[in-house]
């Protein structure tokens, strides 16, 4: 069953390159993926399809209203928005979320319908957040211009764990975070040259033993878990 992916923004030019993205495009082409950008703006009444007006209480930018982003989703779907609701899983971007990682882009890329609404200025008003999206969904504990970055990597994280995304889906199976590692940052990498400048590829990588092999990476990836973020363990 293939994933409808929607994705309501004020800027789709953003999302211009995103389809052409190799693991996208075999997503989409392997019918495992339909990928929707929209344009919230011209689904707006109001004199020049604005979405945003000041916030009530005064302060500092502007916030995208709750009437015109119910006329986008209901103008997207051709259905009342308690219908597209209990059709499909709406989230909006907001740093206030559930926190994006490993275990939420595998439960979104096993959802059948999920549309992600990416806010502007100061956000949405609050009563989109309450009444219009059934979740909220944040990449981490900063401050974007937009929910534009933020919809496409999670677009992009959820799209590779789709069936053809990478070619071959053991490419997904035992990455950093992922269930194979227990929860782990993903064991280190090594290719040619064998030997840089003196800095050499691990013996224990050439050596042919599978096993043992297995063994070192478990053994890093558990290091590199131990370590504080930002940092690098010794792996000798």
């Amino acid at each position: 069953m293939a994933l409808s992916l929607d994705i309501l923004t004020l800027f789709p030019g953003w999302f211009a390159w995103l389809g052409e993205e190799r693991h996208v495009r075999n997503a989409v082409d392997g019918g495992e993926l339909r990928l929707g950008v929209h344009d919230m703006r011209p689904h707006s009444d109001l004199p020049h399809h604005a979405v945003d007006d000041t916030p009530y209480g005064g302060g500092a930018g502007m916030v995208v209203r709750v009437d015109t982003t119910v006329a986008a989703v209901e103008g997207v779907y051709g259905r009342p928005l308690d219908e597209v609701r209990a059709a499909r899983r709406i989230i909006a971007l907001d740093a206030r979320g559930r926190r994006f990682d490993d275990a939420y882009a595998r439960e979104l890329a096993a959802a059948e319908a999920v549309t992600v609404l990416c806010g502007r200025y100061e956000g949405f008003d609050q009563r989109v957040l309450d009444h219009v999206a059934t979740e909220t969904l944040s990449i981490g504990p900063y401050v974007l211009s937009g929910g534009e970055a933020a919809a496409m990597v999670v677009a992009d994280a959820v799209t590779r764990f789709l069936p053809g995304a990478l070619g071959t889906q053991e490419s997904a199976v035992e990455e950093s975070f992922s269930p194979a590692l227990d929860g782990l940052p993903e064991y280190p990498h090594y290719t040619r040259p064998l030997a840089f400048r003196g800095w050499e590829v691990p013996e224990i990588l050439r050596s042919g033993d599978h096993g043992a092999i297995a063994a070192w990476r478990r053994a890093a990836a558990e290091r590199r878990g131990g370590e504080p973020a930002g940092s690098e363990p010794d792996l000798g």
